[in-house]
């Protein structure tokens, strides 16, 4: 059956996520990069990183997995290689501080390759990429989730490894960047909890239930015994996942997912390899030119449906922002969640009957 949904204005997301992250002990600082994270992911179109995961935060922090006010720490600086512990704080804070201080290096010397291991759920990585792009850095990023088997490898049946994203964005100077931004599942973990709350199947060939066998139902996510999901690409996607795996997991320092991987009872623990790139390193100059002629070459291919033009890498998120800028839809199932968050972490009942019900 399909859940109900409402729309909320990006404006009253951010003051109920913010709120939420403060009364659960976070700085207003802290609670503002996370809300900003999330309502942004949501605008993006990407529900599935969007406001949906405070409950899941809620839970990591209950259980002491999830720690406020940690930040971004370097621990090992080699000039162009930067390597950060994340501490399993906020990824949100993390992430954006250890981009922060890549772009400031990329700028200096023209690159800078930074690892950030064991932080708390950095997010949608195009937001990182985004971030770069804005500075007018070129940037490459790759990343893992430790000891989470949600992903079946190319002929297997049953987990092995996270949805590892990856994610390369090129700046285009007063226009939207062109970002590619995936799992290398064939469907994001979050998307399949979005469909399963808002009582929706999923497409085919996208999950095996807990035998192996092919199936439409979300819920194999989220009950037991847990299903898998498959790899996008046949070998190619599962052959991608397993890269990034290692160089977000071995190569930075961190963990790899594996038997005596450290299992975490609700936090989720990334690992984030991203290589930042000053275009004036390079050709700078060229880059603009050369970019502009070929997007205009692929959008000119003839449509294969008529009436809808070649999708660049990038378009969705600016469609759905201008979609969306007035409100972002959350089904009633997460809107309650996240409403129970905000009473088991002590937001007065005042504020929460503000709040819109689904």
């Amino acid at each position: 059956m399909t859940v109900p949904s409402l729309t909320v204005h990006p404006t009253l997301l951010h003051e109920v996520v913010s709120t939420i992250v403060q009364a659960s002990g976070s700085d207003a600082r802290e609670a503002g990069l996370v809300a900003d994270h999330l309502v942004a992911a949501n605008l993006a179109g990407h529900d599935s990183h969007g406001v949906g995961m405070v409950p899941s935060y809620l839970e990591a922090l209950a259980v002491g997995e999830l720690h406020p006010g940690v930040g971004a720490t370097v621990v090992k600086d080699a000039g162009a290689v930067l390597t950060i512990d994340g501490g399993q704080g906020y990824g949100q804070v993390v992430a954006h501080e250890a981009m922060e201080l890549a772009i400031a290096r990329a700028r200096e010397l023209g690159v800078c390759v930074t690892a950030v291991r064991g932080s708390h759920h950095v997010g949608r990585i195009g937001h990182w990429a985004e971030q770069c792009a804005r500075a007018g850095q070129v940037s490459i990023h790759l990343a893992s989730v430790v000891g989470e088997r949600y992903v079946a490898p190319f002929g297997g049946t049953d987990g092995r490894f996270g949805t590892n994203p990856v994610c390369l964005c090129v700046p285009r100077e007063g226009q939207d960047p062109v970002l590619l931004d995936m799992a290398t599942s064939t469907v994001a973990l979050g998307k399949t909890r979005v469909a399963h709350n808002a009582g929706l199947p999923l497409e085919p060939g996208r999950a095996l239930d807990a035998g192996g066998r092919p199936t439409t139902d979300p819920g194999v996510m989220w009950t037991e015994p847990h299903g898998a999901l498959t790899a996008f690409g046949l070998h190619k996607g599962s052959g991608l996942a397993v890269m990034a795996e290692l160089f977000a997991g071995a190569v930075t320092g961190g963990l790899t997912t594996h038997a005596a991987t450290t299992t975490h009872e609700a936090a989720i623990v990334n690992n984030l390899l991203s290589i930042v790139l000053s275009p004036e390193a390079f050709e700078g100059s060229a880059m603009a030119e050369q970019t502009d002629l070929f997007l205009e070459s692929v959008a000119a291919s003839r449509p294969a449906v008529p009436g809808e033009p070649v999708l660049l890498p990038g378009q969705p998120e600016v469609a759905a922002r201008e979609a969306r800028r007035d409100g972002a839809p959350v089904d009633a199932t997460t809107w309650a969640q996240i409403l129970d968050g905000a009473r088991a972490v002590g937001v007065p009942a005042d504020v929460i009957e503000g709040w819109p019900t689904a």
